[in-house]
């Protein structure tokens, strides 16, 4: 995966993520990137958004074998992903994207 495709996503995340931290006061998430799926031999990059008060996970996804798309996952931090991610293409994400799935995600 290219860096600028990681570097892009991180940086909408950061806007997206204090955005989030300035509108709702019970909403701190805690990004996190994950570059140990290269480590076992899967070429790809993830960053998780956890909410450690409503034990919410946002896990995204991007594979060097699907440039240009993001894979995503609404799950638990108490659980392990699954296999079914929904994909969209990168360039149709944005923060306000980011900040929409964690506004009704981790308010829920």
């Amino acid at each position: 995966m290219s860096e600028a495709a990681l570097e892009t996503l991180s940086d909408m995340i950061t806007a997206a993520h204090t955005r989030i931290q300035q509108t709702y006061e019970h909403i701190n998430p805690v990004v996190g990137v994950r570059r140990g799926m290269r480590d076992v031999g899967i070429p790809a990059d993830a960053m998780t958004i956890d909410c450690l008060q409503t034990r919410g996970r946002i896990v995204l996804i991007l594979h060097d074998e699907q440039p240009g798309v993001l894979l995503y996952q609404f799950g638990s931090i108490d659980e392990d992903a699954g296999e079914d991610f929904q994909r969209m293409d990168l360039a149709e994400v944005s923060g306000e994207t980011l900040f929409t799935w964690m506004q009704d995600y981790f308010s829920a």
